[in-house]
Parts: structure tokens; C-alpha cells; sequence
């Protein structure tokens, strides 16, 4: 009996002692599920010459990220199509594009949200035809090949130019160049009779080219908004650092508003591209980042529409579905 006794005692003593040790091991393991679900590093997707291009030089984000113990990986893609494809693959968290990748990935039932928006930029679509071809205005492109990046910003710009003078899109020739380089080269080859393009290289192509530009401006007031885009699950997990973001991108475009030539020399020699050209393009807008707001949702549906109108699109969307809520 009393063998059993303290054979009984020890076995409550190591029990316990055992369920203490589990015990103890619980908040350690929580602690470190915690820190791995915990945000390190932000991964953003950038075009060559758009507003994201500029924060990344400025270095304006990722000092203040590092402040925040977070690092910031730049991704670049060649247009934006191809920049909504990471975000909708979970590439990358943030990015920026033009606004008809946006309706395109819509229209495709993809995963992302609209978090914000850039200032009109009018002036930075246009169309230019070579001085040879003779064509002057809008009217000669009837029966012409006009190059645009399907579904592009600079392609909706085409469209409504091309209604204001009474032609319709099939009163033209639509050639789908890959990306702007392409473009550029079908044109001063003649393979094309009009270019249609988006700054940096609409203002490369009125500089360096023997052309006429078209049209280039207020387009049916057009106001040629670019977007920041981020995966659902980034914005809803993180919807503090989303507006850390699109603050410090405000904040570059402030700088580059009263930067002006500190930024066409930064910018000139990160796209190898004259300082003429980037004075060109950047002389004609003004920059800055603001929240989506219903006069913004308005002019990207309408352009929704227009896409579907044409075929561009298979579906009707309703973009109001793809705006983020900060719900903070």
C-alpha cells in the first residue's frame, strides 16, 4: 500500500509538471504564429515614368517603411495589363495602372480593389500621325490603321476623338502594337498611319518624330486618371498601411509639383530618356493621389460602358463593387 501511495505521487507530481510545461509552450507558439503572420515586407508594382516610379525614386516610402520596420520590394511590369495581372495573382500587393486594366480584370471576375486614384492628367494621351502619311485632323484617320494598346487609356481617348468628328470605331483600322515600343516602331516604319500613346512616350513620339499631333487634351472631358490597385487580402488586412501608402504617395507628388526640374533630371536618367521629353510630359499635368470618389467611380463607369459598348469587353460591371472601404 504504501509503495503504491508514493508510486501515485509520482505520477501526479511528472502529470502535472508536464501539464505545466505544455502549458507554458502555448503563449510561446501563439506568440509565434503572431509574428509570422505580422506584415514585413510590401511588395508594389510600378510602370517606367508613372507616379509610383517617382515615389520609388524619392526614396519618400521606403524611408519612412523602414521606420515602420517594413521593407518595400519594387516590381516593375511594362504595362499595365500585365501589372494587374500580379496583383490579381497575389504578386504584389499595390500597384498602379492606367483605368482600362481595371474594367479588363473586372470584366475577367478577378480579385482586387480600386484603393485610389491619380489626378486628371488630359494632356497626357494624344494621337500623332507622320507629316509624310497627310494626314491633319481626325477626319483623315477614316479608313487609316491607327496602333493603340488594346484597351489602353490612349485607346478610349482614340475612340472618343474619333465619335467627335463623327467617325465610329469601325471606320478605322485598329492595329494592337504589345507594348509602347512596338508601337513607336510600327510607326516611324509606316506600318501604322496614326499612333495613339500615354506619356512618357505620347510626348517622346510629338518630340522626336517628323508628326502632327491630332488631338491631345480635353477629349469629351476625358479626365485620364490613372489607379492604385491592391489584392483584397492586402487591403483588408492591412488597411492602414494602404492609406500609409497612398499618403506617401501624395506627398511625392507634392514634392514633384514644386520639384519640377529636380524631377525631369531624376527622371530623365532612371528612363534613359531626354530631359526634353520628360519636361514635355511632366510641364502638362499636375500630380497628386486622392480617395475614390463618386464623380471618379462615375467617369470610370462610363468608361466601363463605352468598352462594353464596343466589344472590348464581354460583360457589363458595375465598378462601384471594386472600390475599397476603409473600414478603420
Amino acid at each position: 500500500m504504501k509503495k503504491w501511495i508514493i508510486t501515485f505521487g509520482l505520477f501526479f507530481i511528472l502529470t502535472t509538471l508536464a501539464a505545466c510545461s505544455n502549458d507554458s509552450k502555448e503563449p510561446s507558439d501563439a506568440k509565434a504564429a503572431n509574428k509570422k503572420e505580422e506584415l514585413q515586407t510590401i511588395n508594389i508594382g510600378y510602370q517606367k515614368g508613372n507616379t509610383l516610379h517617382i515615389l520609388k525614386e524619392t526614396g519618400i516610402l521606403d524611408e519612412a517603411a523602414k521606420e515602420k520596420g517594413l521593407t518595400i520590394k519594387w516590381e516593375l511590369f511594362t504595362h499595365g495589363t500585365t501589372l494587374m495581372e500580379g496583383i490579381y495573382a497575389g504578386a504584389i500587393d499595390f500597384g498602379h495602372a492606367a483605368d482600362g486594366p481595371g474594367i479588363f480584370a473586372q470584366a475577367s471576375n478577378k480579385s482586387f480593389y480600386y484603393v485610389g486614384a491619380d489626378a486628371p492628367n488630359p494632356e497626357g494621351v494624344g494621337i500623332v500621325a507622320l507629316k509624310k502619311s497627310g494626314i491633319t485632323n481626325l477626319e483623315d484617320l477614316k479608313n487609316k490603321k491607327v496602333g493603340v494598346i488594346k484597351g489602353g487609356n490612349h485607346h478610349y481617348s482614340t475612340v472618343l476623338a474619333l465619335e467627335s468628328v463623327g467617325l465610329s470605331v469601325d471606320d478605322v483600322e485598329w492595329i494592337y502594337p504589345k507594348d509602347a515600343a512596338q508601337g513607336r516602331a510600327l510607326f516611324e516604319t509606316g506600318q501604322i498611319d496614326a499612333l495613339a500613346s500615354y506619356d512618357p512616350f505620347f510626348a517622346s513620339a510629338e518630340i522626336e518624330t517628323d508628326s502632327n499631333t491630332l488631338v491631345n487634351g480635353d477629349i469629351d472631358n476625358y479626365p485620364n486618371r490613372t489607379f492604385y490597385f491592391a489584392t483584397t487580402n492586402f487591403a483588408d488586412k492591412h488597411p492602414d498601411i494602404v492609406q500609409f501608402i497612398l499618403e506617401k504617395i501624395n506627398e511625392s507628388d507634392e514634392w514633384a509639383n514644386d520639384n519640377n526640374e529636380k524631377l525631369i533630371d531624376i527622371m530623365s536618367k532612371a528612363l534613359g530618356i531626354n530631359e526634353e521629353v520628360i519636361r514635355k510630359q511632366i510641364n502638362r499635368r499636375t500630380f497628386g493621389a486622392s480617395e475614390i470618389t463618386k464623380d471618379i467611380i462615375s467617369a470610370q463607369q462610363k468608361q466601363a460602358e463605352k468598352y462594353f459598348e464596343i466589344g472590348l469587353i464581354p460583360v457589363e460591371v458595375n465598378v462601384q463593387g471594386k472600390v475599397w472601404v476603409n473600414k478603420n
